[in-house]
């Protein structure tokens, strides 16, 4: 069996860029951080380094890749190899229109077959690299004890090294993304199932997993990794600066304060090459729920990290009024 990262933090468009890494790095230095989901087509046709920048301290660091075409996969799957990511991830999950009339994301768990075909292509052209797999337990009427283990026989048998699955059905007809997060029921005993039933793949859970205690309880259940999204990112406290000393048995919870104060050489060299100084803020909003003056933290930041030429004093103000006690 493959041996995984047993913490990721989930790809989220809009928010998981290379800035939102770099702090979510600062915070944790054992979980697995994972880039936006960008299309096979973007990364061959469009600005390839721009899409795919990343700063060294990120990793590890998986790309997620939107597409179908199993050569054009390959040849991000080189791609990515070559500019330094450790895993290379095809999303099979992902509900929207879009992906839906772009033929990828969670429509191709109608297409294992295809779906095998892809990941055989990404491992002949990644020769050190993970290929992985995330997906949902079903799609729209599927009954997920028959097809997702006939998918996940399908596509392990085109190399996956191992697969992280959504314990949600994606609804195509009807519900929008964000609706796709929230009401088709969790399913943990179906993916549970699946490690049951595949005992040598390495299966990793997600979605709605909310604290670190819920991760430990899971571990105990026989998953071999978890994956937070937006609980990761919008507790960045609770959940990133203690994913280590809790799950890894390493170090011991961060200081906010202080890793927020790492980044300002980082903030100062992205000013420099044409960054503004929201771009980063923003991901940097809910650092300090439950402090005294959080509120005022974040509006001061509100107010002037847009404006032309802040700079990292705006962030030093900011943190000037951080109450470094909890309310």
């Amino acid at each position: 069996m493959n041996v995984i990262n047993k913490f990721s933090v989930a790809p989220m468009m809009d928010l998981t860029d290379r800035h939102c890494r770099f702090f979510h790095r600062k915070l944790s230095e054992k979980a697995l951080l994972y880039t936006e989901m960008i299309t096979s087509k973007a990364i061959l046709y469009g600005n390839t380094r721009k899409l795919l920048k990343f700063n060294p301290a990120e990793r590890p660091l998986a790309l997620q890749v939107g597409g179908s075409d199993p050569a054009e996969l390959g040849q991000v799957a080189s791609i990515a190899e070559e500019l330094g990511f450790d895993e290379i991830n095809l999303n099979v999950g992902c509900p929207s229109s879009k992906v839906k009339s772009g033929c990828f994301g969670a429509i191709l768990m109608k297409n294992p077959d295809l779906v095998s075909k892809c990941v055989e292509a990404m491992k002949c052209s990644a020769k050190t690299m993970k290929v992985s797999v995330k997906c949902r337990i079903g799609v729209d009427q599927q009954d997920p004890s028959v097809t997702l283990p006939a998918f996940i026989s399908s596509v392990s048998n085109g190399g996956a090294d191992y697969f992280i699955i959504h314990a949600r059905k994606a609804i195509l007809s009807g519900l929008n993304p964000k609706e796709n997060r929230t009401i088709p029921p969790l399913d943990y005993s179906i993916v549970k199932s699946m490690k049951e039933k595949f005992p040598d793949l390495a299966i990793c859970l997600n979605g709605g997993i909310s604290s670190l205690d819920v991760a430990s309880n899971l571990f105990s259940q026989g998953f071999d990794g978890v994956m937070l999204g937006r609980a990761s990112y919008y507790y960045p406290e609770i959940i990133l600066s203690r994913v280590d000393s809790r799950l890894f048995g390493i170090g011991k919870p961060k200081n906010m304060i202080e890793v927020i104060s790492e980044l300002i050489p980082y903030i100062d060299e992205e000013l420099d090459f044409g960054t503004r100084l929201s771009q980063i803020t923003k991901h940097l909003m809910r650092a300090f729920l439950g402090y005294k003056n959080a509120k005022e933290y974040r509006r001061y930041l509100s107010e002037n990290a847009f404006k032309k030429g802040a700079d990292s004093k705006v962030l030093l103000n900011a943190l000037s009024i951080i109450d470094p006690n909890y309310i």
